[in-house]
């Protein structure tokens, strides 16, 4: 079972690639198109500004082959903010494979003036309705840093909370999952998810 984690220039895949191989997977970090349709589970992760990751996924001929995908494919951090419609960081067009999710800055859907961005450390995970949580409680802990977020849409399948703002801590339409914190960083949690996502490729 070949497993890929797409390499488009976003940061944060050695951390990624880390946490497979510590549950056993062997995956391979590559931009070829040919060999991400053609694998059994795709992981898109990724730390960074959305309309540079979108420019690298176009200049790498990504767009087309991510769209395409049948088998289950994962989406990390900006991973998840790509597959929405439209990020407010650079007014950028995204992937819309979660249609009518915008992304956007915790400022600007926060009445707190004092907030503080980007919400950064462990958070709770409510409403959890995704295969992904598989053995995951209610209220379970994950690691977060983002400064932009998807307000909940009919996509969403967990939720958390800060500074008032109640925001998609993960989404999923079909065979595209996607999370707003960090599987990779999140503990046995986390490596419970990526466990979860690796039993879907198998099926």
């Amino acid at each position: 079972m070949q497993i890929v984690v797409v390499n488009y220039h976003a940061g944060n895949t050695k951390s990624v690639l880390n946490a497979l191989h510590r549950v056993g997977a062997d995956p391979v970090l590559t931009e070829d198109p040919a060999l991400i349709t053609t694998s059994a589970g795709v992981i898109l992760p990724g730390q960074g500004e959305a309309s540079h990751a979108m420019q690298q996924l176009r200049e790498s001929g990504l767009v087309e082959a991510l769209l395409g995908l049948r088998q289950p494919v994962l989406g990390i951090c900006i991973g998840q903010q790509l597959f929405c419609e439209r990020s407010e960081e650079g007014d950028t067009t995204c992937l819309g494979i979660f249609p009518k999710a915008e992304v956007r800055h915790f400022n600007a859907v926060s009445s707190d003036p004092n907030l503080k961005v980007p919400h950064m450390g462990w958070n709770t995970l409510h409403q959890l309705r995704s295969p992904l949580f598989c053995g995951v409680e209610e209220g379970a802990y994950a690691y977060f840093v983002h400064s932009y977020c998807v307000l909940p849409t009919q996509d969403t399948c967990a939720v958390c909370e800060y500074g008032g703002v109640r925001f998609s801590a993960a989404m999923q339409r079909g065979n595209f999952y996607a999370t707003q914190f960090h599987p990779e960083k999140s503990g046995a949690v986390g490596e419970q998810m990526i466990r979860n996502f690796l039993s879907l490729c198998h099926d």
